[in-house]
């Protein structure tokens, strides 16, 4: 029987733009290949049934990538980039390439691209390899952000590949594995900055407007060519915003913010030393070479926004001035709606019933949750849980009621502040209809994680892999993660 994984439609969009823009490369030939991780969701996004797929299948696509109906090679993607706001004209795709595009059921297309598949042109002379580890921990992040409504890539498959790898940031030997990603996108900001650095105005004109047609083709009935540019830069302008609001209310922090890790499409992707915060606190910090917080939590969303300045920079000879200054200026306004929409949406007010309260209210109810989060230092992820888990219908009449265990075990200060907090949110659900209050509840529970991967769950499932090869403590937390709340 055919491959079902080799034998899908691939598209070739992307190596249709001319070599100017990439490297044919060859995968490395593993010694070993185990199945650690397979995501049928995403199969059923291809219009594949699980069933017909086996995991053979799967290490021979995307372990040994075998050819597929493409006809065309791997391709690894020259692009360059800011690196902690230094510019870096040495990288590309050092570990990785594009397997294949495909477009799933919902029309759109997607790539299946590569981490750890071996060295490249742009290896800078690493080994092209991905830990083990790093593997693991990207499938919980992408898992658990896709469950938070986050616009994230998805990890495709991970699988073990028999090398033993040695790393400054890991007991070494540590073991190997490679993984592909299934994403909107394999173009970065850094894919425009190189061609800028380089000064090849037609190459960079080709790449918009390839951009455009794939993915913003809804602009293409927009008949001037400047016009056209102008709305791309504002609707990817409101897709990065969106994104970073995303991070920030799941209380995420990427700790890489680079400009080759920013997608073309707005979509989060690279998962390498990510965090999920436990204690609340805006400088924290998940990358332990990041010395002076530049891409702390707190950092993310004025980070973010450099970034998309560089892009601008770079895409000034085509696109004129008054088109990018008025996609930068939507940035903020997005990012503060959206922080306010989905940060509401813990408290379980959600948009639809924000409508009953002042705009003034609500911006106080979220400083207010802030303050009270960062002054007594408490755990992001189980304030909102514990929120869920208490909430009760009678909330609304009556303040003393609100989190009342917990005001009980708290010292002095944080009870200070915690009934000043629960003064502030009695108010806002007395202003909600009478009716509408078990929306409150539904909208809690649907809303916030049961189970965050925090670096201690990921430590702990970690420690079973190394010492007796034992995946179920993995396989438990990341069914977790991908069914985190109580509905």
């Amino acid at each position: 029987m055919p491959n079902p994984l080799l034998s899908l439609p691939y598209e070739s969009a992307l190596a249709d733009l001319g070599d100017e823009y990439y490297d044919a490369v060859s995968p490395a030939a593993f010694p070993k290949h185990v199945l650690r991780f397979r995501n049928d969701d995403v199969l059923r996004q291809l219009g594949l049934s699980p069933n017909e797929v086996s995991d053979r299948n799967w290490i021979e696509a995307f372990g040994q990538f075998q050819s597929n109906t493409s006809g065309h090679p791997a391709l690894a993607l020259r692009y360059h980039g800011y690196q902690f706001r230094s510019y870096n004209p040495f990288l590309g795709d050092g570990r990785g390439f594009l397997y294949g595009q495909v477009r799933a059921t919902n029309g759109k297309l997607y790539d299946f691209g590569t981490k750890g598949s071996g060295p490249t042109p742009y290896s800078r002379g690493g080994d092209g390899r991905l830990t083990l580890k790093g593997g693991v921990r990207e499938v919980l992040a992408s898992e658990a952000l896709h469950a938070l409504g986050v616009n994230t890539s998805r990890t495709l498959s991970l699988i073990e590949t028999g090398e033993a790898l040695q790393r400054g940031d890991e007991p070494s030997p540590t073991r190997s594995s490679v993984m592909v990603r299934f994403s909107h996108s394999h173009i970065r900001f850094g894919t425009f900055e190189r061609l800028s650095y380089l000064k090849q105005p037609d190459l960079i004109s080709r790449l918009l407007n390839h951009v455009i047609t794939i993915y913003y083709p809804h602009l293409l009935s927009i008949e001037d060519e400047q016009t056209r540019y102008a709305h791309w830069f504002t609707d990817l302008s409101e897709r990065l915003a969106t994104l970073v609001a995303q991070w920030m209310t799941a209380g995420f922090c990427h700790a890489v913010l680079n400009t080759d890790n920013m997608s073309i499409t707005g979509e989060s992707f690279d998962y390498g030393p990510f965090a999920f915060m436990d204690e609340y606190d805006p400088r924290f910090t998940a990358a332990y070479f990041d010395y002076s917080g530049l891409y702390s939590y707190g950092n993310q969303p004025g980070a973010c926004y450099w970034n998309l300045e560089k892009l601008a920079v770079a895409l000034a000879g085509i696109v004129e001035p008054a088109g990018l200054e008025a996609g930068l200026a939507q940035y903020q306004p997005t990012y503060s709606q959206v922080f306010c929409d989905r940060t509401l949406t813990k408290l379980g007010i959600s948009p639809q019933l924000a409508t009953h309260l002042p705009a003034g209210q609500q911006r106080e109810l979220i400083a207010s949750t802030l303050n009270l989060l960062e002054q007594t230092h408490v755990s992001y992820p189980d304030f909102f849980s514990t929120l869920t888990q208490q909430f009760e219908p009678n909330w609304q009449t009556d303040p003393t009621l609100i989190l009342s265990a917990t005001l009980e075990n708290s010292d002095a200060e944080a009870a200070s502040l915690l009934d000043q907090w629960r003064q502030r949110y009695q108010i806002c659900l007395s202003q909600l209809p009478p009716d509408q209050i078990q929306t409150v509840q539904a909208c809690l529970r649907s809303t916030n994680p049961m189970t965050v991967p925090l670096r201690p769950q990921i430590e702990a499932i970690w420690a079973p892999i190394t010492e007796d090869d034992n995946w179920q403590p993995f396989y438990d937390l990341l069914k977790k993660v991908q069914h985190p709340t109580l509905v």
